[in-house]
């Protein structure tokens, strides 16, 4: 499907990566993982054609299309969301174009017998087909699925696109992506901008992908759901297992003990073959015997052990002082943008050492009360901070005010006082930025090393309540368990804002989530919220399953589809889809001529053509469910 052979690329001088090789084949669902700077968002750009190769090859089969999630989106204003989603389909909307443009020259014409009129018939004819095999007939009912799975509402379908914030058009990105059937998906942290729920709905929409999936990401749980191969930049190279991510780790450090143990062993032989020569050298009885062990050991290829980049980054968050035993305490606490209700008599009681958590869906006002509380944004209703509370806020999007033509050095320089600026390059060591490193401009950082650059910066300031949001997008894997044991062991209050589950996970005491205008707070940690949550929504389907409870690790493994099989099963899915929304349609209209005929009987009982119509509809609407009676049994065979 596709294959990269002795791949290579550098910059100022400086290898990336070095004659790196492999291939992708169909479902091939792949982590690549690496630390910050490793050259992962690169290596996608190679091979979806953004950037150019120093060296070596990357070829397709013919007719491959790759599809490729980048992480800078340029939308067109003025279109709604589900315009912009159709624009995934852009063959199938001029197919209606020029089909609707046919049917209205064959409306308006009465030359029947005419070639130019038969040629019409032809070309709607082909066209008609050509609409089919597209999937013109279900992309509509997929279109809305797939949002709806990305966590838009159906009341948001007609809104702008320009309404929304870059983490929703990230997600509309992301639909038109998932929509367009690619042989290859490049996916460069596709979680960043997902709530929980929308992460689960993902997974489960690649685990069924057909093609290959090449996924940068720094969701270990993500990435150990999905993947079914995992590979690794590092110095340079590339390791290449397939295993998903977790299983990967435990393979990687069983063969480097295998090779480590073979290199001790090895050496030792070389040891005593160079005492044998340095003894038998001397004898001129013995020195054939000698030459013949020098060329052993020429001939001996030595045992190499990978190399492993092991830095990371050292972090604790000191205490300042110690605040009142409330440090913050919140009442009928509302905010709006507009006509947009956001929260709504919110009341909020945090205690010294409290760890909470704020998860729910983007939108619902978690980072817009984060902000509240720092002082950022305006707000109805009353907020207090106790004695002696000193702040401390990490925003979302924190590295992007990092001034890009600053170097690394000159941010925290110009951030320091008196007090901490003798230990700004001590700061700068502790987070991987050594050496010359420090010249960089801040324009040149990978996204991970920008936010750990603006992690380094905030420490400058003193605080006791810490709030973070959104603090592990773009940190690697290594970087964040740093971080997380950090803020573990962080003697103050923490807020943090995520929908990163691993990260969470015995992270807080207590989760609140953010839901329609409103918190609602959970004790424990991430797992108990999630455990309570899906109870809630999955209950009924519960009580169904009571006489049947068998674990997973107890349930037979699902035999592995086929190719072919996997495709028919997606197509299914597109019918059912489809049949689903028409349904709904028609179910909608029947209810509406209900109540007109219920509003106006005298009227309507004369009226023949209302009654047709509503005929026809309902031996639509019986037909229409039978055929997806039958497509569910089709699926569930």
């Amino acid at each position: 499907m596709l294959n990269v052979h002795n791949l290579s690329v550098s910059f100022a001088g400086e290898y990336l990566f070095d004659g790196i090789s492999f291939r992708l084949n169909p479902g091939d669902r792949v982590g690549l993982i690496g630390k910050n700077g490793a050259g992962k968002s690169t290596l996608l750009k190679l091979l979806a054609g953004d950037m150019s190769k120093d060296t070596g090859d990357i070829a397709t089969d013919k007719e491959v299309s790759i599809g490729f999630l980048r992480q800078d989106i340029d939308f067109d204003e003025g279109k709604t969301v589900l315009e912009e989603a159709y624009t995934a389909f852009e063959e199938i909307r001029q197919i209606e174009r020029r089909m609707d443009e046919i049917n209205r020259q064959l409306a308006e014409r009465e030359d029947y017998e005419s070639e130019s009129y038969n040629q019409l018939m032809i070309d709607l004819s082909d066209l008609t087909h050509r609409y089919e095999i597209l999937g013109g007939y279900h992309y509509q009912g997929a279109t809305e699925k797939v949002l709806q799975g990305l966590g838009f509402r159906r009341d948001d379908f007609e809104k702008r696109t320009e309404t929304f914030s870059g983490g929703w058009r990230m997600r509309i990105e992301l639909a038109k992506l998932l929509l367009q059937k690619h042989d290859v998906l490049l996916l460069d942290e596709p979680t960043n901008h997902l709530d929980i729920e929308s992460i689960i709905w993902l997974e489960e929409f690649l685990q069924q992908f057909a093609g290959a999936v090449v996924i940068v990401s720094h969701d270990k749980m993500f990435l150990d759901n999905v993947t079914n191969r995992t590979i690794q930049i590092s110095l340079g190279k590339i390791y290449d297992y397939n295993k998903p991510y977790s299983e990967f780790l435990e393979l990687r450090e069983e063969l480097r003990d295998l090779q480590l143990n073979a290199q001790k062993n090895q050496q030792k032989e070389i040891e005593h073959t160079e005492k044998l020569i340095e003894k038998f050298r001397a004898k001129a009885t013995k020195a054939s015997m000698a030459q013949s062990l020098i060329k052993k050991l020429d001939r001996m290829e030595r045992i190499e052990v990978d190399e492993e980049d092991n830095a990371v980054m050292n972090l604790s968050f000191p205490v300042s002082v110690r605040p009142g035993k409330v440090v913050l305490e919140a009442e009928d606490l509302s905010k709006s943008y507009g006509e947009k209700k956001v929260l709504e008599n919110v009341d909020l009681l945090v205690e010294r050492g409290s760890k909470i958590a704020f998860v729910g869906q983007n939108g619902q006002g978690k980072t817009t009360l984060a902000k509240m509380i720092v002082g950022e944004i305006p707000f109805q209703g009353e907020l207090k901070l106790g004695h002696n509370v000193q702040l401390g806020y990490f925003a979302q999007n924190q590295a992007e005010y990092l001034d890009g033509e600053k170097t690394v050095l000159d941010i925290m320089i110009d951030a320091a006082n008196d007090g901490n600026r003798t230990k700004v390059r001590d700061m700068l060591g502790a987070f991987l930025f050594r050496g010359d490193e420090v010249e960089k401009k801040v324009k040149v950082l990978s996204g991970g090393e920008r936010n750990r650059l603006a992690l380094c910066k905030m420490l400058l300031e003193p605080f006791n309540v810490l709030i973070m949001d959104e603090p592990t997008n773009h940190l690697d894997i290594r970087s964040k368990n740093v971080l997380k044991e950090a803020l573990k062991r962080f003697e103050g209050t923490l807020i943090v804002v995520s929908h990163d589950r691993d990260f969470l996970q015995g992270l807080s005491e207590s989760v609140y989530e953010f839901r329609n205008h409103q918190i609602k707070e959970y004790l424990g940690d991430i797992n108990d919220y999630l455990e309570e949550r899906k109870a809630d929504d999955f209950r009924a389907i519960e009580k169904k399953d009571e006489t049947v409870k068998v674990s997973k690790k107890e349930a037979a493994p699902k035999p592995k589809m086929s190719y072919e099989d996997q495709k028919k099963l997606k197509s299914l899915k597109n019918r059912v889809s489809k049949l689903e929304s028409q349904i709904n349609d028609l179910e909608r209209k029947i209810e509406a001529m209900d109540k007109e005929l219920l509003a106006k009987p005298e009227k309507l009982s004369e009226d023949q053509d209302f009654f047709n119509s509503y005929d026809s509809l309902k031996k639509d609407l019986e037909k229409k469910s039978g055929e997806w009676f039958e497509l569910n049994e089709q699926l569930e065979a």
